[in-house]
């Protein structure tokens, strides 16, 4: 059985470093506006262990106008995990947080191994593909609510 909840940024670093920071150290997993009032965190647990995460920080990109902007950072689930659902139920949950507040837009940098899942989600591709140092390919991902 699984659960979404909200936690803290220091619950999802377990998560964000065995999937995104692999290799690195504990402290590349802090992401500013962590701790921020309006940054939330929510954990995906199965049987009472987390297994995914997903951040919302209040940013807006350039690419877009409108005025209520939500950036999702650091979503992951453990590798045993990929593959059942787990992301998509993080991705849709909140969709249905953020339909519920006054955000226009939600808008990401999906890794390159990342853009297929997000597009079957309804997310579109913005620009080129561009590098970040250390981590990969990206695309800026975007979807209207």
């Amino acid at each position: 059985m699984t659960m979404i909840k909200k936690i803290t940024a220091e619950a999802s670093y377990p998560v964000r470093h065995e999937v995104l920071r692999k290799g690195k150290p504990i402290a590349t997993c802090r992401f500013e506006g962590d701790d921020l009032p309006t940054t939330l965190h929510y954990g995906l647990f199965e049987n009472g262990n987390l297994q995914g995460i997903i951040s919302l920080f209040e940013n807006s990109n350039h690419w877009f106008e409108a005025t209520k902007q939500i950036q999702i950072r650091g979503m992951a689930v453990l590798e045993h995990n990929q593959g059942k659902g787990y992301g998509k139920q993080l991705v849709l949950y909140c969709e249905k947080v953020l339909l519920d507040s006054d955000c226009e837009l939600i808008w990401f940098n999906a890794r390159e191994n990342a853009k297929g899942f997000y597009q079957k989600l309804g997310y579109v591709i913005q620009g080129e593909p561009f590098n970040i140092k250390g981590i990969g390919i990206h695309y800026v991902m975007w979807k209207k609510l």
